[in-house]
């Protein structure tokens, strides 16, 4: 009896060595990142019992099947209408500032669609004016609206925005509400099930979804997009929670969002159809065509350029790292970034050390508070670095920072939901809006300028000056970023 007891533990941990060389390979293979590879497979040899769990849960960076279902959209015969609104939206194409085209324009190949001119934008600053706005767009809704948020709350704007929502289905509007299963997983089935009696179309994203993606809960889908009907629409920062409207336990809560009118609300209907019939398997009917906003009849549209940039771990080139590696190598004067978290890939951070050493003014934005502490751990490895050579790093004090914005030089900005850190770089699903606009970038500077003035400039001396156990924490943090 205690032979076959020790044979049999001696069977299983051979059988969990094996498996976690086998995974070794497969990490070797298959992680997008040299160091996510070499961290993954050190853990699942020298000690399998903990990484291969783990592995098999957080550790592929490839979102697998996405595209199989767009093709599947195409062939029930919505491709006619994705091709016609391509062809719609190559119609207005926007002229681009002539010292700026060539770096535009790989942006724009990269996301799939053109600039598009005829876009009005609009600044949205805190929850209280983001909601607002996106309230006051979805009660004017005639016939479709659609909404996704990562994270969705049953609190009070929760309740608020599920009240409106089924009273426009009861209306007669076409109403979509997409969220993320990670994201929004405290979401009570007695918050949907009303929504669904009254007609709204409702369904989670799920990162487990398709054969090759069990047990994965590494890819989240952290946009945030509302659309009413093809000619409104709203990204940024905000998720559906008490919080974002500063009712937090970390105080006032810092927060950008975008209003747009115009041809880009079509491009961003484009994002949401492929993530719902991911979702659903189903496309949802979509105001297709463009249309002018019923509020300005007859009014001439402004011709500000904006791109909708999707990005996400389905992308077969890191999209949203090329980004944010052309906005820096392409500024002139000035490049700010406001994130929550702040752990660049190399070739980012390479990227803002040398516009930094080549006289441009390079300033980050980050929250004083941790709301995820490896992440803001990690992100004090590099302020030494960012000392060196000239990038100048702050820490909001007034609460808590969550903006998702980008500033360069007096013409271009972004703001969408892309963090510049490891998981909106490769793990997340992300929505951007790159605008080209003096005016719309002029209130981005004035608005950032007042952030900075709320904030502490921070240096190598944060991180010596405290006690041994904070700097290996670090240590620690910024080790485990890749496989974070």
């Amino acid at each position: 009896m205690e032979h076959d007891v020790i044979l049999a533990a001696g069977s299983a941990l051979l059988l969990i060595h094996t498996l976690g060389i086998l995974s070794a390979i497969h990490a070797v293979a298959g992680v997008r990142t040299p160091q996510g590879a070499i961290a993954w497979a050190v853990s699942l040899v020298t000690f399998p019992y903990l990484a291969l769990p783990l592995y098999w849960i957080f550790g592929r960076d490839r979102f697998q099947g996405y595209l199989d279902p767009l093709r599947a959209l195409t062939l029930a015969g919505a491709d006619q209408r994705v091709a016609g609104l391509l062809r719609t939206l190559a119609s207005v194409r926007a002229e681009l500032p002539a010292e700026r085209a060539a770096e535009l324009d790989v942006l724009a190949q990269l996301g799939g669609t053109p600039f598009t001119s005829g876009n009005v934008p609009t600044l949205l600053v805190d929850g209280d004016a983001t909601f607002a706005a996106i309230f006051a767009a979805i009660e004017s809704a005639a016939r479709c609206c659609l909404v996704q948020f990562f994270i969705v709350k049953d609190d009070d704007l929760g309740r608020r925005l599920q009240a409106l929502l089924m009273r426009k289905a009861a209306a007669g509007v076409r109403v979509y509400l997409l969220y993320d299963e990670i994201g929004s997983h405290g979401l009570p089935r007695a918050y949907l099930a009303p929504l669904r009696a009254a007609g709204v179309a409702v369904s989670a994203f799920h990162s487990t979804h398709g054969r090759r993606n069990r047990f994965q809960l590494n890819f989240r889908n952290h946009r945030k997009i509302v659309v009413v009907d093809g000619h409104t629409a709203f990204v940024g920062g905000h998720n559906v929670g008490d919080e974002y409207l500063g009712r937090g336990p970390l105080g006032h809560w810092r927060d950008t969002h975008l209003g747009l009118q115009g041809p880009a609300a079509q491009a961003l209907q484009l994002v949401f159809a492929a993530d719902w019939y991911w979702a659903t398997g189903t496309s949802p009917e979509l105001m297709w065509g463009l249309a002018p906003p019923p509020d300005r009849p007859g009014e001439a549209v402004a011709a500000q350029a904006v791109l909708v940039y999707p990005t996400g771990p389905a992308d077969d080139l890191d999209r949203c790292s090329m980004f944010f590696h052309q906005a820096v190598v392409g500024a002139r004067r000035r490049v700010w970034i406001a994130s929550p978290y702040f752990v660049p890939d190399a070739a980012v951070f390479a990227a803002l050390q040398l516009a930094a050493l080549r006289g441009v003014d390079v300033r980050v934005l980050l929250p004083e508070k941790p709301d995820h502490l490896l992440v803001y751990l990690a992100s004090y490895a590099f302020l030494a670095a960012a000392d060196r050579t000239g990038i100048q790093i702050y820490r909001y004090q007034d609460g808590f920072t969550h903006q998702k914005v980008v500033l360069v030089d007096d013409a271009v900005s972004s703001i969408g939901s892309a963090n510049l850190d490891n998981r909106s770089l490769r793990l997340n699903f992300e929505i951007t809006a790159i605008v080209v606009d003096r005016g719309l970038a002029a209130a981005v500077h004035e608005m950032l300028e007042e952030d900075f003035r709320r904030a502490r400039r921070a240096g190598a001396a944060d991180l010596t000056q405290r006690g041994w156990a904070f700097r290996w924490a670090v240590r620690a943090a910024r080790l485990l970023d890749p496989i974070l």
